[in-house]
């Protein structure tokens, strides 16, 4: 579905994307998974066309989307489903409108065919009833939903996840897994999710990628991952706070630098 090559992102001395080459297979979920500053959201922008690389490609449909135009990368946008980590919900529309603005903004679909879409999402994601509430009055796991069902409002083809289970309680990030899990089997669509969640990405991958200051240091199936004899992946997936991944990313003696100023 989506083939990564070569993709090379810095950010002055630090290389978010280091030569990263990698592939998204069709009706599978992706989990990139990685610490923070690893490159994870970077990679994630740099595949939606949300930031342009510094050198490398991003296929996606026959296109190369780091040299498509404005045009062709709106186009190919709107195959594209993408729940933020923080749902990005518009606070003075009400559910309704939040998931109907896609259909709005982007077809020509008649009010009473919006409003038959809208609610078949709503009933996807557990929520038909809500169409009314504001975003103030949903808790945090009901806001992940609704951020969803606006996500698949335009039945895209792919689906990217930034930390959807990121601040929710156990329960919360249960359901949240599941919805991935089903929307991913009964709508046939590709799913990419970012996260850090070690528990809630081995119930839903089926395949798993973990970057390393940018690298990939490991990618295979959940078996494969648990079952690594790479020391940086022992220790990443045990939650171990020594070990070959330093805590601080920076090279310099911290000593050194403090004499220097």
């Amino acid at each position: 579905m989506i083939r990564v090559e070569n993709l090379v992102k810095r950010y002055g001395h630090l290389a978010a994307s280091d030569h990263l080459t990698c592939s998204f297979d069709e009706n599978q979920i992706t989990v990139i998974l990685g610490g923070s500053g690893s490159g994870k959201s970077t990679l994630l922008r740099q595949m939606t066309g949300l930031e342009r690389p510094d050198s490398g490609s991003v296929w996606f449909d026959g296109i190369d989307l780091t040299r498509a135009g404005k045009k062709t990368l709106y186009e190919k946008r709107r195959k594209m489903g993408m729940l933020f980590q923080g749902s990005a919900l518009f606070n003075d529309l009400n559910v309704y409108e939040n998931i109907a603005f896609p259909l709005r903004e982007h077809t020509r679909i008649v009010e009473n065919n919006i409003r038959t879409i809208v609610t078949m999402k709503l009933e996807m994601v557990g929520l038909r009833g809500s169409e009314s509430l504001m975003p103030s009055q949903l808790s945090g796991g009901m806001m992940k939903r609704v951020g969803l069902a606006r996500a698949i409002v335009m039945d895209p083809r792919i689906i990217f996840y930034d930390e959807p289970t990121s601040g929710l309680d156990p329960v919360s990030t249960g359901v949240i897994d599941k919805l991935i899990r089903d929307l991913n089997t009964k709508l046939g669509i590709t799913s990419v999710v970012v996260s850090h969640d070690i528990e809630s990405c081995f119930r839903i991958a089926d395949k798993i990628i973990i970057l390393y200051f940018g690298r990939i240091i490991a990618q295979g199936s959940v078996d494969e991952i648990k079952n690594s004899s790479d020391p940086r992946v022992r220790q990443f997936i045990n939650g171990e706070p020594e070990g070959p991944i330093p805590f601080a990313r920076s090279e310099r003696d911290y000593l050194d630098e403090i004499l220097m100023t």
